[in-house]
């Protein structure tokens, strides 16, 4: 049967995640677990927020991807200690995933950790990682229906991002649609309106990150 395999799965993961999350704890690290779809400008943001941050929050990051290495790259240019994990074929990180990168981080050293999940808005919600939030990405180019398709994504996460506003102009989006919806799913959500191109709306993202780094330390 299918239901109990799939409850197990989801059953030991949460075993291990809360393993993970007692070591994050131990070593006041905060950890995000960044998602959203393919193209919403996940790395983006993080090279953004690297270099804004960086003379202030000592941060890692883990980086999920089918195949290839370049997000880890990408990042690992600003300087800052990034770990590729591929999926081979996997739509999503799990606990026991990104155990296997801890090795590679020296987690005395850092107070942010940033897991870009796999570019996917189904999988990632359902599995946790020890992380103390879930921050889901949408870009305007992706439409303002998503709220209503993929609930779930919405209704785990702490943070919405809604990236690319410079393009607003060009696509037909509305903002109000995606807040209200998001909101209907998820009344404590914390949105932000940023564009990673311009850096319009990003300060309020920073702020909001010191502020949860801060609270970790206490």
């Amino acid at each position: 049967m299918k239901i109990p395999v799939v409850r197990d799965i989801l059953e030991a993961n949460e075993r291990i995640a809360g393993q993970n999350r007692e070591l994050f704890d131990e070593n006041r690290l905060l950890v995000i677990n960044l998602m959203s779809a393919p193209g919403a400008g996940k790395t983006s943001l993080l090279e953004r927020s690297i270099d804004a941050l960086k003379n202030e929050i000592s941060m890692g990051i883990i980086e999920g991807d089918i195949q290839s290495s370049q997000d880890a790259e990408r990042v690992a240019r600003k300087g800052v200690p990034a770990v590729q994990i591929n999926t081979g074929g996997e739509c999503h990180l799990d606990g026991n995933m990104i155990r296997d990168a801890f090795k590679d981080l020296d987690f005395k050293g850092l107070q942010l950790l940033v897991i870009e999940n796999v570019g996917n808005l189904v999988c990632p919600a359902e599995f946790n990682m020890g992380e103390d939030y879930k921050i889901m990405m949408l870009s305007v180019t992706e439409g303002d229906d998503k709220p209503s398709k993929y609930p779930l994504m919405f209704r785990k996460s702490r943070v919405l991002l809604i990236n690319k506003i410079d393009l607003l102009p060009y696509v037909d989006c509305s903002m109000e649609r995606i807040e209200k919806e998001s909101r209907r799913i998820n009344p404590e959500l914390t949105i932000f309106r940023i564009s990673c191109k311009t850096g319009e709306g990003l300060n309020d993202w920073y702020s909001w990150l010191r502020e949860q780094v801060n609270n970790k330390k206490k």
